[in-house]
């Protein structure tokens, strides 16, 4: 068993009491009896709609070696023998773990937020960082109020680098993860129209996102998109908050990690970059402009957190991505082929411009065409129907002729997009599921995008079944 805490560091750091005897280590961190492993402490977190007291038994079943418990819910777990810690409070208990996690660790730490591109850049980081040392990363998008506690209390005490993804819905709510976190770098990707539904304006948004300078170490840098409007106004925030380092990415003139040279192909990127003071070459493994950017932060990062950068730069041919974020499946039809690309786990209008650039940049094969699923992007509020509706200049005028369109807002789009465009608009996702499968033919390429809340991830799925893939191709976004 790799030893990640001892019982009495546990019992130390969340100031619990423990019942039971107590088990020789811990080999890991679990708030899910679902995906718990053996030898694992469960912590019995109390969400919005779920306590986790009541799956206890499951996690003992699971194989979990201690359970973190509140004292107020003893009563309820009856005649439960296994091993406890208990606590006035789970979720602060993992909090003050995970900043135990924290102090006692000799990593790096990075820390990305941003609009969009947070969870690609994480996982970049993590890719590149891989090839020069040992790295403990965010898992999928652990990036909210127990998300970033889980990570930090995971994280191996001989872990040389740690990444860590910081998202919010709402002001307040990066700055008491981010002092947890308290990154070497922290990384802005971009400001865009997410969560518009909870802010009045962008630059309101990038106000929220600036609290993560606020958690930064001493002497710590801030890297932003120096191509980005509210640049100006987020090294300002940066400067507020005490930040000494400001550096830039982007093609600007003035930016310190900057792209000179890029070719983009369908299925790659090839990249000459000026990194601090060093020149920079690389085949990147994903395709998209956007996918670029990224990674201008991805090799400042490795610069300024002391990582081998040819290294880092070479590692990026191989980048991998997670479901539902750019991954792309060659899926067998009757009569050849068809090429699917999957965006199914976020969307935004910034996101949104991206994946049909990468749509548009995908060639089609015999009669073939590129297709947009698109469903609605959420949380944005009064700005919704406008959002939606200005997608039509994506489509108009591109290289993509057909669209799919599901959700309630995406009926603005439909009722807007001219009458070259091919259309097809259902209400729900259940609805246009046959309307797409029955219409796809050899040759096409077809993409999938919308927010996750959408379920056009069972889109996806169907496709995936009715035509089985061949192949796939990781190609983050």
């Amino acid at each position: 068993m790799n030893l990640l805490w001892t019982p009495e560091a546990l019992v130390d750091a969340m100031e619990g009491r423990p019942i039971g005897s107590l088990p020789e280590g811990i080999s890991g961190i679990s708030i899910d009896s679902r995906s718990l492993e053996p030898g694992d402490a469960f912590f019995a977190i109390k969400g919005e709609t779920m306590d986790g007291h009541d799956f206890a038994t499951a996690a003992v079943k699971a194989g979990a070696a201690v359970l973190v418990v509140a004292e107020g819910k003893l009563p309820s777990l009856g005649r439960l023998t296994a091993p406890m810690i208990v606590v006035q409070d789970v979720l602060a208990a993992l909090e003050k773990l995970g900043v135990a996690a924290r102090a006692r660790s000799k990593a790096r730490i990075l820390a990305v937020t941003g609009s969009v591109g947070k969870t690609t850049t994480k996982e970049a980081l993590r890719h590149v960082l891989s090839a020069v040392g040992k790295v403990h990363a965010s898992a999928l998008s652990f990036n909210n109020h127990w998300g970033v506690p889980v990570t930090l209390a995971r994280m191996p005490q001989d872990c040389d680098y740690a990444v860590f993804e910081i998202g919010m819905n709402h002001p307040g709510e990066i700055r008491p993860l981010a002092k947890m976190v308290r990154p070497h770098v922290a990384i802005v990707t971009l400001i865009a129209a997410a969560h518009l539904g909870f802010f009045k304006s962008l630059d309101e948004i990038a106000k929220a996102k600036a609290e993560i300078f606020e958690g930064l170490e001493p002497g710590g840098v801030a890297v932003l998109n120096r191509d980005d409007p509210r640049w100006k106004l987020l090294a300002k925030s940066a400067k507020e908050a005490g930040v000494e380092h400001v550096l830039g990415f982007g093609e600007n003139a003035r930016s310190t990690f900057r792209l000179t040279n890029c070719e983009l192909h369908a299925d790659h990127s090839d990249i000459t970059a000026r990194i601090g003071k060093q020149d920079v070459t690389a085949r990147v493994g994903a395709p998209g402009r956007h996918i670029v950017q990224n990674v201008l932060a991805v090799l400042g990062a490795a610069q300024l957190v002391g990582a081998d950068l040819e290294k880092a730069a070479a590692a990026l041919a191989h980048l991998s991505a997670e479901r539902g974020r750019g991954r792309r499946h060659i899926l067998r039809h009757p009569e050849g082929r068809i090429t699917l690309i999957d965006e199914s786990f976020n969307a935004n209008p910034a996101s949104m411009a991206a994946a049909m650039a990468l749509l548009n940049a995908t060639p089609v094969s015999g009669e073939g065409r590129r297709i947009a699923v698109l469903g609605d992007m959420l949380e944005l509020g009064g700005h919704s129907a406008k959002l939606h509706a200005a997608l039509a200049e994506l489509i108009i005028g591109s290289g993509t002729r057909t669209v799919f369109l599901g959700g309630p807002e995406m009926r603005a789009l439909a009722e807007i997009l001219p009458s070259d465009i091919e259309t097809e608009y259902r209400a729900g996702t259940e609805d246009l599921k046959p309307v797409l499968l029955s219409a796809l033919r050899p040759g096409d390429v077809v993409m999938v995008k919308s927010s996750k809340g959408i379920g056009f991830s069972k889109l996806v799925d169907a496709l995936l079944g009715k035509f089985p893939a061949e192949a796939t191709t990781i190609e983050p976004t």
